[in-house]
């Protein structure tokens, strides 16, 4: 992008904040990062990289965090915390802050799960961890950056705490299992922590949480009011046949190639049959699984996959198109279908609330400067974050991971084998939440 059209860009987008009446908080009017902020982040700089890297050295997966947990809990206890509690949803903790003035509460959210992924990166703490997961040995890896969230969190209570005496309000810091989804059978993660009554006793004004962003360069900060993130489900569909040798396909139900067919004909629910002009949809599968010999026609292929979507009429309508498809093209061959369309409830649109991103882009803004948080399109990942800000107003907000020298188009994604996290990003993660957090309770709920 040119100069000039950077300038435009930046009129334009002046333009639309006043429109909106957000004027008053543009990032274009950020103040300095207050030095309190910039002294805290500094004084827990090294323990959090230093956490960052142990814990993405021994990465757990979705409920079975326990080593993580124990690290977390002994830190919020050496910190004189009130109420830790440990082993909700399993392997969560929850620790709360009394601040020395009364004020307003909030809620600080990381995860601490990682993903079946082996790692593919040369770093000298990289994970050679390994565990079973769905009947395959596979390897285990902090590949969407949680060991980041968790130990940004672990700074930002240590943080916090050296502020109490002069803390107005109450914080909650949550740190959770099994964000991207417990193991099949299992509950887990937000709506797990929440049923189980974190927010029950204390109900908090605001809540807030962050992600580390591949698609963002170090040094940026990635937000937006509103709908941010989609809703997710998972999905699964059993295509049964009949088993038969390979060479007499006539002699059996062949559940491969019409698994082929269902995958090829579903495909058409999003690119045909659902308005992707008014939002958009995907529908993906990840695994198929059927067969163990190049010669035998098996009895059964498993397919799993995900729906992402922001509109519940338009969500609930995939899975009905998803479901028919599956009965009518196994149906038409002979064949039967078990369905798990969806498999779970799934977790909704992670919305930030308008009023509460308008307040806090000048304090954002102030972290990296106004030019380097940036107004980002709908994104199709998904967070159960949003569990938590259907409790109370809620914003969730990117920090751009990626070293600047890489450009954007070639740098590994979150969930890559190769997903590599700049450090730099631990400190921005630090200030941002740090600094949203010191807002909100000095300035009150406004």
């Amino acid at each position: 992008m040119s100069s000039t059209s950077t300038a435009v860009s930046h009129s334009l987008r002046a333009a639309l904040l006043v429109c909106l009446g957000l004027a008053g908080s543009s990032m274009l009017q950020a103040s300095p990062l207050d030095p309190q902020v910039q002294q805290l982040a500094a004084e827990v700089k090294s323990k959090v990289v230093a956490w960052r890297r142990d814990i993405h050295q021994h990465p757990e997966l979705g409920n079975r965090e326990t080593r993580t947990a124990a690290l977390v809990a002994e830190h919020l206890g050496q910190l004189g915390l009130e109420d830790v509690r440990t082993g909700i949803a399993h392997t969560g903790v929850t620790a709360r802050l009394k601040g020395g003035k009364p004020g307003p509460r909030i809620a600080l959210r990381a995860d601490m799960d990682a993903l079946p992924v082996t790692e593919q990166t040369d770093l000298p703490f990289a994970s050679k961890v390994t565990t079973e997961y769905r009947g395959e040995t596979v390897g285990v890896m902090h590949a969407c950056g949680h060991d980041a969230h968790t130990s940004i969190l672990m700074g930002v209570a240590e943080a916090l705490v050296k502020q109490r005496a002069e803390l107005p309000g109450e914080v909650l810091f949550i740190f959770q299992p099994a964000e991207e989804g417990p193991p099949e059978g299992e509950e887990g993660g937000a709506s797990m922590m929440l049923q189980q009554g974190i927010f029950d006793d204390f109900k908090p004004e605001a809540v807030f949480g962050l992600h580390v962003w591949s698609a963002l360069p170090v040094g940026t900060i990635g937000y937006r009011s509103g709908p941010f993130m989609a809703a997710s489900d998972r999905f699964g569909i059993v295509v049964k046949g009949r088993q038969t040798h390979g060479s007499r396909p006539w002699g059996g139900i062949d559940p491969i190639a019409i698994s082929a067919e269902l995958i090829s004909s579903s495909q058409h629910i999003v690119s045909r049959e659902m308005d992707i002009s008014r939002l958009p949809v995907v529908l993906s599968y990840g695994a198929i699984k059927g067969g163990i010999r190049y010669n035998i026609i098996p009895d059964s292929v498993e397919l799993v996959g995900t729906i992402r979507s922001f509109d519940e009429g338009m969500r609930k309508e995939v899975h009905q198109r998803l479901r028919r498809v599956a009965e009518h093209t196994a149906a038409a061959h002979g064949a039967t279908v078990e369905l798990q369309v969806p498999a779970d409830a799934g977790n909704p649109v992670t919305v930030n609330n308008p009023e509460l991103t308008a307040r806090m882009l000048p304090v954002l803004g102030s972290v990296v400067g106004p030019d380097q948080v940036i107004e980002m399109d709908r994104v199709m990942g998904a967070e159960d974050f949003s569990l938590y800000a259907q409790r109370a107003p809620g914003l969730f907000f990117f920090v751009g991971s990626t070293p600047k020298e890489t450009p954007i188009a070639e740098a590994p994604s979150n969930h890559s084998p190769m997903f590599h996290l700049d450090e730099q990003a631990l400190d921005v993660g630090v200030k941002g939440l740090l600094a949203v957090s010191l807002d909100y309770l000095t300035q009150g709920a406004r």
